[in-house]
């Protein structure tokens, strides 16, 4: 058994890291985020914010004048983590090396893939606005034209959970859609399918209809009735069909002030 010894650290302003939802408040806080999810931590995590919460509040003023300088230096920006680690003391040297070889893995994909994984790991944490612009930039980007029709699917596919997990599902359908075209994959369509279940102007193109036999509309109305169940004590859920059975005015305000309420929700998460 091994006790570590927590530094005592009177921060007065938490640092708010935004793609986690989090507030920090301590040094070990702020290491433990940057070791267990750098994929948000390696592109402009570190800056003058960052370098001001680092030298103001937790008392690190040597620490943080040492990472400005390295900033400076126009030197690789990913040695900023590890300098931090190190200077904290949180970390072994075994660990903080296991941690460079993660960072530099993931320098080594190809754009797009780091784009998405950068992006899938937002929407794991709920971040489904920074998500969904994420997916956009892969699906704008030139290099896209140049990447695989399965890759394409996959972050259509995504993109549309998003979209569903903020319901807006016609969005959510149309990538649903797109990303079909590209899989072919059932699932994907059973994706749309509860969606029509959800908004009844979402209408199963008449293209599927051949596709969606009686027998896996059943299937997957089981499915949604065990979702159903399952959330059934959901705050969330209560206030959806409430939503959708008001006419389409006082639904496009209701969805407006519940979709600001999560942002709130989502920005102030501890």
């Amino acid at each position: 058994m091994s006790i570590i010894l927590c530094r005592q650290e009177n921060v007065t302003h938490p640092f708010f890291i935004e793609h986690l939802g989090v507030f920090v408040h301590t040094s070990q806080e702020l290491c433990y985020a940057i070791y267990n999810h750098p994929i948000l931590a390696m592109d402009g995590f570190i800056d003058e914010s960052l370098l001001e919460f680092i030298r103001d509040e937790l008392g690190m003023g040597m620490t943080a004048l040492k990472m400005e300088r390295w900033m400076k230096s126009g030197e690789n920006r990913d040695e900023l983590l590890f300098l931090f680690l190190q200077e904290c003391d949180y970390y072994n040297t075994a660990e903080i090396n296991r941690l460079r070889k993660t960072v530099s893995a993931l320098r080594k994909l190809p754009p797009l893939e780091y784009a998405k994984q950068k992006a899938d790991y937002l929407f794991g944490f709920r971040q489904y606005g920074r998500a969904i612009a994420g997916y956009e930039k892969i699906l704008e980007s030139f290099l896209a034209q140049k990447a695989d029709e399965s890759f394409l699917g996959k972050v259509w596919n995504n993109l549309g959970s998003c979209y569903a997990r903020i319901f807006q599902f016609r969005k959510a359908a149309d990538a649903y859609e797109r990303a079909y075209v590209r899989l072919k994959d059932l699932s994907v369509l059973e994706r749309i399918y509860h969606l029509t279940r959800l908004d009844e102007s979402i209408v199963l193109k008449e293209r599927y209809q051949s596709i969606v036999t009686d027998s896996l509309k059943e299937s997957w109305d089981e499915d949604f009735a065990r979702a159903g169940e399952a959330a059934e004590e959901s705050e969330d859920l209560v206030k959806l069909k409430q939503l959708f059975e008001k006419d389409p005015v006082r639904r496009a305000e209701g969805a407006r002030q519940m979709l600001e309420t999560w942002k709130q929700e989502y920005r102030g998460m501890a």
